[in-house]
């Protein structure tokens, strides 16, 4: 008898963790610009955007 997982929950907690991080701000490579840091976070944001609203879909579908 095949068993079916009607929930998953999965926690991920992610820190910069480089040198020079701390105080919550976001870790950037070493010699970015101010504003490259804030555009790698938009990209890295929407991407989990796209890929929680594929992971919708697909479960609409079933």
């Amino acid at each position: 008898m095949p068993i079916e997982i009607r929930e998953l929950h999965i926690k991920v907690a992610v820190t910069g963790g480089g040198p020079g991080a701390g105080g919550g701000a976001a870790a950037q490579p070493p010699g970015a610009a101010d504003g490259a840091g804030e555009q790698a976070q938009q990209a890295l944001v929407a991407e989990c955007v796209e890929q929680v609203l594929r992971i919708l879909q697909n479960k609409m579908e079933r």
